[in-house]
């Protein structure tokens, strides 16, 4: 499997890539904007978008969802506690002083547990409200994309609406410190990690 990483958009959001390399089928984790390096790649791979996958609703994380749903027909999956985000992304993109932005649109919801296949692939959602309400990881082999929900040395802020700090902590401590430690962590910002390494090393947890 071929993952690519793109850091998008003024806060720096991860967005991830990853294509089967025999069917080319794709998935996008994340879509922060219509970005040209995101669609050379797709281009350039011959891979065939299936899915967007949202760790969550922030608006900085789903911006490109519209424009990539019109250019490749892919399927846009969220869970249903964060599709209200989606709705109301240029109220809350404009609370923070962003331009105006139109609303964004799923196709469906994901759930915890839920197994989702690309290219012979099995992704096992995980749903840990916390950042927000509808936050989730995916787990794709010894590949966790965590979102924003668990971060190198650190853990998504809760201050937001949806955001409760006791919860996001349980659910790290029961959902994801319960995974191999070599798991290796794609988180929505900032560097790459390991679970055994935010066992040791995150002071928030």
């Amino acid at each position: 499997m071929i993952l690519k990483h793109f850091t998008v958009g003024f806060l720096e959001v991860n967005n991830y890539l990853l294509i089967d390399e025999k069917s080319k089928e794709a998935i996008l984790i994340d879509c922060t904007d219509k970005n040209p390096q995101i669609e050379e790649a797709i281009r350039e791979l011959g891979a065939k978008l299936k899915y967007i996958l949202l760790t969550h609703g922030h608006f900085d994380h789903v911006l490109g969802v519209n424009e990539f749903k019109k250019l490749y027909g892919c399927k846009v999956l969220i869970h249903k506690n964060d599709e209200i985000m989606l709705e109301n992304v240029d109220k809350i993109s404009s609370s923070f002083g962003f331009g105006k932005s139109e609303a964004q649109h799923t196709d469906g919801y994901v759930e915890d547990n839920q197994s989702i296949y690309f290219g012979g692939h099995e992704i096992k959602v995980i749903h840990t409200p916390g950042h927000s309400q509808g936050s989730v990881c995916y787990l794709i082999d010894d590949m966790l994309f965590s979102g924003d929900t668990l971060f190198k040395e650190c853990v998504g802020r809760t201050d937001l609406y949806g955001g409760n700090f006791d919860q996001l902590k349980a659910n790290i401590e029961n959902k994801l410190f319960t995974l191999d430690g070599h798991t290796k962590v794609f988180p929505g910002h900032g560097e790459f990690s390991t679970i055994e390494y935010e066992r040791v090393n995150n002071e928030f947890l």
